[in-house]
């Protein structure tokens, strides 16, 4: 059984830690959804043509609405999703809380800009493209719909969002705790499954902003290119940690257990390849077993759980069948292994894989570290960067060591002696497979935006 199920025109959501359901939304029929974007369009125009300041103002006032209702959507997160309920408010909280700051430095990014030379003045516009199609997935269900819903909804665009069919719950209260407080018809939720995806992608919508596989996100760029609609992806990775030989071991093996492990595996940017030089392998397995071992798995709602379970049965097969594979192609089993129960994916460790493995090369997203041993920074560079991926990369090591590795690495964000995420500002960016456009930072949130040139002759 599926989190969340098509029954008639309902949508179920489960808790995947018992299968116990938690709530129902009513699916959007797909021949609704042309009207519904021309609503969207037909309100945009009102929207746009508030100024920054005062769409920033609603916006304000709809996040403190949300920061009152936190608690209650991060549980009903962790109840249909998994993860750990202090995971689930605090995203939550975090979504709600952030808002004020988003909106001032959207407001910076997207302001009119004047470019002179001796002949000319510009200004340079950030204009809105219209309305923008949203669709997000199940492993971060508020989060992801708000990177697309705040910088969309600032730019002056309206947002139709499509959430995962596997968490509708929690992005249906999101957008209706928004909705008290916005203006109507500016952000419209549809629910349904591939379906309704594909009808919303196909209407006349501007802007497709996506978050989810590398397979779905090649379908939504093929459909999206008979308009030549704008597009934003986020794909999927196979993300790397290299460890090098001057590496802290523990603060390395930490990080491996947090990144791989966490959310079940189930993050975009989770550790998934993992290159250990010869000299401190073994001692840093000894390492990651110790914190892997500390790790409680049991229902979110559990007040000493620390990972979750799987978001349902279909993924976790995935996972066992590609750990299955590579043990019986030679991989070593450090910890973990087995079926586990229900939609418990045990956590484990692999040694002894190689690239010949599916496991080192298609995404896993489950709770599984894969250990590879290399001869040094070349051969650890030259594997790490044998992917079509290119999401995000880590590596540890002595500082000037590290950077000149991760100089080196073709994913879009690599963290140094720690994770990918960058200083405020940054973007979220991938490479290669993973990524197409980015969000977040002032790049990103240009991103929702036509730029726009008005030149005129400098006065004599």
């Amino acid at each position: 059984m599926t989190a969340a199920n098509a029954i008639s025109d309902v949508l179920v959501s489960h808790d995947p830690s018992n299968g116990e359901p938690v709530g129902e939304v009513p699916m959007t029929p797909v021949d609704r959804i042309p009207q519904l974007v021309r609503t969207a369009a037909q309100a945009q125009v009102g929207w746009a043509a508030l100024s920054l300041r005062e769409r920033a103002d609603i916006l304000c006032a709809a996040g403190k609405r949300l920061e009152e209702e936190a608690e209650r959507i991060g549980t009903i997160l962790t109840r249909e999703m998994g993860k750990p309920l202090a995971e689930g408010i605090g995203e939550a909280k975090y979504a709600a809380s952030s808002i004020g700051e988003e909106v001032e430095e959207i407001i910076e990014a997207i302001a009119p800009q004047t470019l002179e030379d001796e002949h000319t003045i510009t200004t340079m516009r950030f204009d809105p493209y219209g309305v923008v199609a949203a669709i997000t997935p199940w492993n971060f269900p508020i989060l992801m719909p708000h990177q697309a819903v705040i910088p969309g909804l600032m730019a002056g665009n309206t947002v139709i969002l499509k959430p995962s069919e596997e968490t509708p719950l929690s992005a249906h209260e999101y957008v209706s705790v928004l909705n008290e407080v916005l203006p109507p018809n500016i952000l419209q939720i549809i629910h349904g499954d591939e379906r309704q995806g594909k009808a919303l992608v196909q209407s006349p919508v501007d802007l497709v902003v996506f978050t989810g596989s590398r397979e779905a996100g090649k379908h939504i760029l093929a459909e999206a290119s008979g308009g030549l609609k704008r597009v934003i992806l986020e794909l999927g990775g196979k993300d790397p940690l290299i460890v090098l030989g001057d590496a802290d071991i523990e603060a390395a093996a930490a990080f491996a257990a947090r990144n791989a492990f966490r959310n079940s595996g189930q993050v975009c940017v989770s550790t998934e390849r993992i290159y250990v030089d010869e000299k401190i392998v073994d001692e840093f397995n000894d390492a990651l077993v110790g914190k892997a071992a500390e790790l409680v798995q049991g229902s979110g709602m559990n007040e000493d759980t620390n990972i979750g379970p799987m978001i349902n049965a279909r993924q976790k097969s995935h996972v066992l069948s590609q750990v299955e594979a590579a043990v019986r192609d030679g991989a070593k089993v450090l910890f973990g292994g087995g079926e586990g129960e229900g939609n418990f994916c045990p956590i484990t460790v692999l040694d002894g894989v190689s690239h010949d493995m599916d496991i080192m090369r298609e995404e896993t997203f489950g709770p599984v570290a894969c250990v590879m041993r290399v001869s040094g920074d070349t051969e650890a560079i030259k594997l790490a960067n044998d992917t079509r991926f290119g999401l995000a990369a880590a590596v540890f090591g002595s500082s000037e060591h590290a950077e000149e590795v991760a100089s080196n690495l073709t994913a879009g964000m690599i963290g140094i002696n720690r994770g990918c995420g960058g200083a405020k500002g940054s973007p979220w960016v991938g490479a290669q497979e993973s990524g197409y456009g980015w969000h977040s930072g002032p790049s990103g949130h240009r991103q929702f935006c036509q730029v726009r040139t008005l030149s005129r002759a400098r006065p004599e």
